[in-house]
């Protein structure tokens, strides 16, 4: 079990504010890099992005339950003592949140890939506004419209030729209508042209066409974060009007800053919030979700503020709680949790029953895991469809071949995109690379334009199980098709080169990858790399990676750190100065980190051996 700490009553009796004054002292991890700020609970405003309201007609912000659940759930996470060794750290670092693709991997370490591809997932997080959990999960694989003529346009055009398209757009005296403009942005966030839809956001407050409100400036300011930075972000939130910058804004940045792991800047804007708006679930939400990455002790100084405020958790608020005892491997205490939702009458939802039956798996439960799943699949699979994709990685996880067989014969009698890319991974992981390959042939005869993301989900397998020449052959054939490559194809080129043993080659292309301006590679491409390196000892080209992974942002977090401390301790020399690098960087070192850096001391040389060479 976790060591949370019970939260002290001075502490509940003062709010969070003391509780945020001390914490900055215990020593913490830092959050899992993935790809930047796809926040579940922020891609439903997304959505709505050019809309008068941002309100979400999802379930998973439903409060269901009174605040007489906190006492029970706040006493799980503050008993003291258990897991605090290394292992726990590396679970922490390494464990894919299933918050950022609730319904895909259901490996412990999963890759960023699918934040991208389960969009349309993630409508089932919480939102504002609630229908029932029903009619969100029926809603979890929604038919996309066609592109509208201006949509194309758009997405057609080079960066630099953005302004002039919209320009001429008008100047021909087209129609251009908020819907169009909406269903424009959402495809350019979900293909991760954030440059792109930042000058069209730009380009629509300078021309005026369209009145802003508080959520068209909350979408520039996650566009700006993704483009230049938080610090820049800050800057344009004091230039939009005061009568548009609501709660809505500071929460927006407030999710960034939590995407990022930033703990000091998340606590100072979290108590800023708190002096300007009252405290809602979503802020409080977002404090949990970076505690569980970060310091999983102050996951009971949350509880209390909320407990004290009288705020009603959410689905989402439970589904923090139990992802952090299962990412713990402390399965006694996520169903006590399960355990108490269902006491105030609150019946886990489809992505609750993901997260269970996925660490269920993980844990080696193999009956209490299918359990789940057959609750997740109903009575007819058939007339249950949507759960296909879900259940095919949690089968394989499980080595059910025969299961994942089942499932994947129910899928071909209607084949869907996201089907397949779910029995791409479910074959990979069972190393049936021939059935992976199939089903990654019957995806592209349903697509009509294949993407990057449909060739790397293959290419990502051969990666895996190092088949370099196949996985050469399927990137030659992308290129052929004309799809453009980014982030996704990136990351799996490189995995693929570096478990060829090809390292050079996989900096050779992670180097190309970074020259681009219009998005910026995965944290785990640069880790990748960066660990490869650390494996051999080389500290030159390590510390490159580690700049490269400062200049993309990415620094403010452990995991860089203890990558490159294992450079240093391979190389069997010493890390002068690391200390002061991580203050710089506002990293505080958690117990692995500090123990890594105890090995490299022994390295030291003393004065007098220094004399003596």
């Amino acid at each position: 079990m976790w060591a949370f700490r019970r939260a002290s009553i001075h502490i509940r009796n003062r709010g969070l504010n003391s509780g945020i004054a001390r914490i900055r002292s215990v020593k913490s991890d830092t959050a899992i890099c993935y790809s930047e700020n796809y926040n579940t609970e922020i891609v439903e405003s997304h959505r709505n992005l050019l809309d008068a309201s941002v309100c979400s007609t999802r379930s998973f912000n439903a409060s269901p339950s009174s605040s007489n659940s906190y006492m029970n759930v706040r006493t799980l996470f503050s008993k003291a003592g258990a897991k605090s060794s290394v292992e726990q750290d590396d679970d922490l670092e390494d464990a894919f949140s299933e918050l950022e693709a609730p319904l895909g991997e259901v490996r412990k370490a999963a890759s960023a890939d699918d934040v991208d591809d389960l969009m349309s997932e993630s409508d089932l997080y919480e939102g504002e506004s609630v229908t029932t959990e029903g009619d969100a999960e029926k809603k979890s694989f929604p038919k996309t419209n066609p592109h509208s003529a201006f949509t194309k346009a758009v997405l057609g055009a080079p960066i630099v030729s953005v302004v002039k398209v919209l320009d001429q757009w008008v100047k021909e005296g087209k129609e251009l209508t908020k819907q169009e403009v909406s269903s424009t942005m959402v495809n350019l966030r979900k293909r991760r042209m954030f440059v792109k839809a930042l000058k069209m956001s730009e380009w629509l407050e300078h021309t005026k066409l369209l009145e802003f409100n508080e959520s068209n400036y909350a979408s520039r300011v996650d566009l700006i974060v993704k483009v230049h930075g938080i610090p820049k972000a800050e800057e344009y939130i004091k230039r939009i009007p005061e009568s548009f910058r609501g709660e809505i804004v500071y929460r927006t940045l407030l999710a960034n800053c939590v995407s990022t792991g930033n703990v000091k800047k998340s606590e100072d804007l979290f108590n800023k919030m708190k002096s300007l708006f009252p405290i809602t679930c979503f802020s409080c939400n977002q404090l949990l979700l970076l505690y569980k990455r970060t310091d999983n002790k102050k996951i009971s100084d949350v509880l209390s503020l909320m407990e004290k405020e009288n705020i009603k958790p959410s689905y989402f608020t439970y589904h923090v709680l139990i992802s952090a005892k299962g990412l713990s491997n402390d399965i006694s205490g996520m169903e006590k949790i399960v355990e108490k939702m269902k006491t105030e009458g609150v019946e886990p939802n489809t992505i609750i029953q993901v997260s269970l039956a996925r660490y269920y798996a993980i844990a080696g439960l193999k009956d209490k895991a299918k359990a789940v799943c057959k609750e997740i699949e109903g009575e007819d699979i058939t007339k249950n469809r949507w759960a296909c994709g879900v259940l095919l990685p949690i089968y394989a996880s499980l080595r059910m071949e025969d299961e994942v067989e089942r499932i994947w014969k129910v899928c071909q009698s209607d084949l869907r995109t996201k089907e397949c890319l779910a029995a791409i991974e479910a074959w990979g992981q069972l190393k049936r690379i021939e059935d992976a390959e199939s089903a990654f042939d019957k995806m592209m005869k349903i697509l009509k334009k294949p993407t990057s993301k449909h060739f790397a989900a293959l290419i990502k397998i051969y990666a895996d199980h190092k088949m370099l020449d196949k996985g050469k052959d399927l990137v030659k054939r992308m290129s052929e098709s004309g799809c453009s490559v980014g982030p996704l194809t990136w990351d799996a080129l490189v995995k693929l080169y570096v478990g060829a043993g090809e390292v050079e080659k996989a900096d050779s292309i992670l180097e190309k990858a970074v020259k681009q301006k219009s998005t910026k590679p995965l944290c785990s491409s640069f880790l990748t790399i960066l660990d490869e390196y650390a494996n051999r000892g080389d500290i030159h080209n390590a510390e490159k990676i580690f700049v490269k992974i400062r200049e993309a942002g990415f620094a403010s977090r452990v995991r860089p750190y203890r990558s490159l401390l294992y450079a240093y301790i391979n190389a069997k020399a010493p890390s002068y100065g690391f200390r002061e690098r991580m203050k710089g960087d506002n990293v505080v070192p958690n117990a692995a980190l500090v123990g890594l850096l105890a090995r490299t001391d022994a390295f030291r040389k003393s004065p007098l051996d220094e004399l003596l060479e």
